[in-house]
């Protein structure tokens, strides 16, 4: 990765045992049509669960998971037209498509065969992606969402499926809701085993920004 990109601090597995701890690493650099997002929640994934286990044989350790985000924008590049500085955006399973196969050119990019997902992928500089259990992201605008989503006032939607906006566009308009269970990341490695048990009523999601540090700190105290 770039060396002078930006400083992000996540929480890994780095072992088929799926057990998560603090680990620093670095975003690229932003270019000019991406946006950095400080994530705020990230919601846990049964998903998360097999890969950061190996269960599907492609981990690629460390594996910072998470691709359920909600942030906010810290900034953009020059060529960003969708958000600006202070939007509250959200961050999918994927962050990247070639943009020039059939799907990619009918709007299904959800089925490139080169997709580039959030956590556990490969870019296409080759590095290894990392998701949302962490501080910070830096994700093309083009697979970034609205929180509630609406389009542009130029009327262009970004590359992302025009049903998921659609849909978000409906709960914004009608308040409607998940229910959650909210975890600090301290307790991470708890809920996770509570999700493979089955232990759970609602989706889990991590308050990543008001509790990510802090665990980090209580990691790193001595014992």
């Amino acid at each position: 990765m770039e060396h002078d990109g930006t400083a992000a601090l996540g929480w890994a597995a780095r072992d088929a045992s799926g057990h998560l701890s603090p680990f620093s690493f670095t975003r690229r650099v932003q270019e000019e049509d991406d946006v950095t997002i400080k994530v705020l929640y990230c919601g846990i994934c049964h998903t998360d669960l097999h890969t950061i286990k190996n269960e599907w044989g492609n981990a690629m350790y460390p594996v910072v998971p998470g691709h359920e985000i909600v942030g906010v924008v810290a900034g953009v590049g020059a060529g960003v037209t969708r958000f600006k500085a202070g939007d509250t955006v959200g961050v999918g399973y994927f962050v990247d498509s070639c943009r020039a196969c059939d799907s990619c050119g009918k709007g299904d990019e959800n089925y490139c065969p080169t997709m580039v997902i959030t956590s556990n992928g490969t870019d296409y500089g080759g590095a290894t992606t990392q998701g949302g259990f962490s501080d910070v992201m830096v994700v093309r605008q083009d697979y970034v969402l609205r929180v509630p989503a609406s389009l542009p006032p130029d009327g262009a939607a970004p590359l992302l499926c025009a049903g998921v906006t659609a849909m978000l566009d409906f709960a914004g308009e009608h308040g409607i809701a998940a229910d959650v269970e909210v975890v600090a990341m301290g307790d991470v490695n708890a809920a996770l085993g509570r999700l493979e048990r089955n232990d759970v009523r609602y989706r889990f999601v991590i308050d990543v920004a008001g509790t990510l540090h802090a665990a980090a700190a209580a990691a790193a105290a001595p014992s």
